[in-house]
């Protein structure tokens, strides 16, 4: 039993595109060959948006999904796959769209309401499944609807509220749902229309004022609020003028209130009165007459100085009957001067301020604008001066000036010149700063200020203020005499100079090894400084520099120089004397205990060989001590010659400043003939010439022994 699927398809009927509550069908259908006509089981499954909504199983090749009532939720892709002999088979995706939706129901908790309360709606469409969109319309006669929208993801209904607002009697409700399908949305019809009666709980109030008409300045005014209540608990009744309270009851249908009107009484006034949520409000305009216009202040000056005469007069035009009192502004209370008209008084600089008049009549009082009035105190002399403190500046560094005057009324205009040049105006209260950063080295123009008020005295100025330009340090050096190489206890000579610098400048000499030591510090009037250091020893090699600074406040340092101090002379004339003697002693033992022995044994003279082995010994051992001393010397050495004499019996030095070098030196044996004596024979002297060096120049290192009779 052998089968195959060809393909398997699916359709909707009556078409992919149904109307919102007809039926629909989803029908799913397998081809299959088979090698035999033979019974075979299919298992159908219906898929909507990925989700399984059908399952059946079959022995016939078809399966249908039965939809009584199509809805808009119906809406979305369809497929089917089909199992039957361990083989799975799909159909392709298909879209369907169910156009339109159920009409929503719309319920309204309560069908009278008063003004204040709220009205609570419920929107539902049993059918349809989320999300929705819901909308809710308020209607009042002959107006616009108000609109509310509530989105819901997870359920088929929404509930909102509308407040009763003043002035609402018959309200109709209705609502609609949208919701988002194929890339568009989709809407409802209207729901049912609903229609809600609205009850005043109170009317609307009305506002009266007394004398309704022709009201003037001084009369006194009364203003009445009433309504009519259905019930007297938490209503309250507030009279309001440009936002402001001006009086309120409360469990009182009316309210009453009366002033002496004056000309800012005039305008709109208010009446509201609120119970709950509900609220009413009446609106009155109020036109006071003007009994007599404001008064005005005049002043004899404005500006003037201290010590002058002011005097203040007051007036109301076209009305002279009234009671003027001038007063002096103050932010802790008007102060009083007089009760007049006019007023004359000789001022000072405490007399500046704003000044007032007011005028009375029929007990309404009315102000002037103020007027304001600046006396003026001389000023100083300006005392100009850098900021810094000192008469000086670093080239290259901006210059800070600040002009003060101790005393003079502001605001004080300052004019800074450099020579005759203006090169600021500021105007400041009591000082006013200046910044030059155009410094040179030969500026020799000096600077002032003026400084000047409003005062008749004029204009002040300082006196002239020179600079001393600080010319920064450039360029440090060090030297000494001699240079590089010391000799142990003989004197140096340093030398610390600057290219550029303002004097005076401080010169300091340091040394450098493991830390650095201050050896010299001078502050000399001249671009160098001479120190000398009168014993140099071992513990003075070292690195040297030195360090230039003025009033510029900048440490410039130079480069560094090293100096080696090595043995003198004469130290090393010691240790060769202290290294050769000894070889001396040595040799000439040497020789006593071999002539000795050769006595004793009848033998009267040691052997050429054993001679020349000795000396040429000591020579080498001498070479060798005087190679250690140079290396001592850090290279240093010294050089010239000796000889060694039996009868002196002593060893002689000379230390030259130039010299050969032994080690270097080529030797020539000279040949020594002995002939054999008689034992008992007297020994004439003999010489013996042991290897010389080879001559360099003038000089020649050479030894010599004689032998003296025995």
């Amino acid at each position: 039993e052998v089968f195959t699927f060809n393909k398997v398809e699916i359709k909707v009927q009556p078409s992919f595109k149904v109307k919102n509550g007809d039926p629909m069908s989803i029908v799913c259908h397998a081809d299959i060959s088979k090698s035999t006509d033979f019974q075979l089981k299919h298992n159908f499954t219906i898929f909507k948006d990925g989700k399984v909504v059908f399952t059946t199983v079959s022995d016939k090749g078809d399966a249908r999904y039965e939809i009584p009532v199509a809805r808009s939720s119906d809406t979305g892709v369809y497929e089917c796959t089909v199992e039957a002999g361990g083989k799975t088979k799909s159909s392709n995706s298909l879209r369907v769209w169910v156009k339109g939706m159920t009409k929503p129901i719309l319920t309204v908790e309560k069908k009278e309401v008063l003004e204040g309360e709220v009205v609570k709606l419920r929107c539902e469409l049993p059918e349809e499944e989320p999300p929705l969109y819901f909308y809710f319309w308020k209607t009042k006669m002959n107006s616009t609807p108000k609109e509310k929208d509530v989105f819901e993801p997870y359920r088929n209904f929404s509930v909102v509220e509308f407040a009763v607002e003043e002035g609402d009697n018959i309200l109709q409700f209705d609502c609609f749902v949208k919701r988002y399908v194929q890339s568009e949305f989709e809407s409802s019809e209207h729901s049912n229309k609903t229609l809600v009666t609205v009850r005043e709980p109170f009317i609307k109030p009305t506002l009266s004022v007394k004398p309704s008409s022709n009201i003037t300045e001084g009369d006194r005014i009364q203003f009445e609020c009433s309504t009519v209540v259905a019930r007297m608990r938490d209503i309250e009744i507030i009279l309001q003028k440009n936002k402001t309270i001006l009086s309120s009851v409360r469990d009182e249908k009316t309210l009453k209130y009366s002033a002496v009107a004056t000309l800012e009484d005039s305008g709109e006034y208010l009446c509201k009165v609120e119970q709950g949520k509900a609220s009413k409000t009446t609106k009155l305009n109020v036109d006071v007459s003007e009994l007599f216009p404001k008064p005005i202040l005049a002043a004899s000056m404005n500006k003037l100085d201290e010590n002058k005469e002011l005097t203040l007069s007051c007036s109301v035009s076209g009305f002279r009957k009234a009671n003027f009192s001038i007063l002096r502004k103050n932010s802790n209370g008007d102060i009083w001067l007089k009760n007049s008209r006019n007023v004359t008084m000789r001022v000072n600089v405490n007399d500046t301020g704003s000044y007032i008049c007011k005028a009375e009549v029929k007990g309404i009082v009315k102000e002037s604008k103020p007027v304001r009035i600046n006396v003026y105190a001389p000023v100083s002399k300006p005392a100009l001066s850098v900021v810094s403190g000192l008469p000086e500046v670093v080239l290259g560094k901006p210059l800070r000036l600040i002009c003060r005057s101790a005393t003079g009324t502001p605001p004080i205009t300052f004019t800074f010149y450099k020579g005759n040049e203006v090169k600021k105006t500021v105007i400041n209260d009591t000082y006013a700063m200046f910044l030059d950063e155009n410094i040179r080295q030969n500026d020799r123009r000096g600077y002032k200020c003026d400084a000047k008020n409003n005062h008749s005295s004029g204009v002040k100025t300082s006196n002239i203020l020179n600079i001393t330009v600080i010319v920064p340090i450039r360029n440090a050096s060090l030297g000494s005499v001699p240079y590089g190489v010391v000799e142990d206890g003989s004197e140096t000579t340093f030398l610390c100079s600057v290219n550029e610098g303002s004097w005076p400048i401080l010169f300091r000499i340091f040394r450098k090894t493991d830390h650095e030591v201050l050896l010299f510090e001078k502050s000399e009037n001249a671009d160098r400084v001479i120190w000398r250091k009168e014993a140099m020893n071992r513990q003075d090699t070292g690195t040297y520099y030195c360090m230039a600074s003025n009033r510029a406040n900048v440490d410039v340092k130079s480069h560094p120089i090293t100096i080696s101090v090595i043995l003198a002379s004469w130290q090393k004339g010691i240790i060769a004397a202290f290294v050769l003697i000894p070889i001396a002693g040595a040799v000439i033992f040497a020789l006593w205990w071999f002539l000795w022995k050769k006595k004793k044994g009848n033998e009267w003279f040691p052997s050429v060989s054993l001679v020349t082995n000795v000396l040429h010994s000591a020579l080498a051992t001498n070479m060798t001590s005087e190679k250690l001393a140079r290396q001592h010397n850090d290279g240093d050495y010294y050089s010239g010659s000796g000889y060694i004499e039996d009868s002196e019996n002593h060893m002689k030095s000379t230390d030259e400043s130039k010299g050969p070098d032994l080690e270097n030196d080529e030797v020539e044996y000279t040949e020594v003939e002995v002939s054999t004596l008689d034992p008992h024979r007297e020994i004439d002297s003999v010489p013996i010439h042991f290897p010389a060096p080879v001559q360099k120049g003038t000089e020649t290192v050479y030894s010599e022994i004689r032998k003296a009779n025995n």
